[in-house]
């Protein structure tokens, strides 16, 4: 896998694009609140996919290239809004991910919360 940088690149190249696009068609740009419905649309696209694949839905029809395409669709998104909002995500993934890491090792170590009746996290409290 290529450094981010690539990606960041990618992804300005395809905002400036759709920049231009939209306000030849709408007389504005897309601002924040348009790249997070957009993302949301992204992430529902893919998770009809996923289910689909897992044989969740009989109504679609998902392999690899639309899935792949539907992860893309939601990274653009989220760089787009991370560089919108001067966010690094270069740097800030990996502290984040080190932080998630040692959450999930102390929860193993602390045993299993269906066995002990505590309530199990969500992704979001993680």
């Amino acid at each position: 896998m290529s450094d981010g940088h690539g990606l960041h690149d990618a992804a300005r190249e395809v905002r400036d694009a759709y920049d231009r696009l939209n306000e030849q068609r709408l007389g504005r740009r897309w601002d924040l609140t348009d790249y997070a419905l957009g993302f949301a649309g992204d992430v529902g696209d893919l998770a009809k996919l996923v289910m689909a694949q897992a044989g969740h839905r009989i109504d679609l029809t998902a392999d690899r290239e639309r899935i792949a395409h539907e992860l893309s669709d939601c990274l653009f998104s989220v760089l787009v809004i991370a560089e919108a909002l001067g966010i690094d995500l270069e740097a800030r993934f990996p502290v984040d991910m080190a932080t998630l890491a040692a959450r999930v090792r102390a929860l193993t170590e602390a045993g299993d919360p269906a066995r002990t009746g505590a309530a199990r996290p969500s992704a979001g409290s993680l």
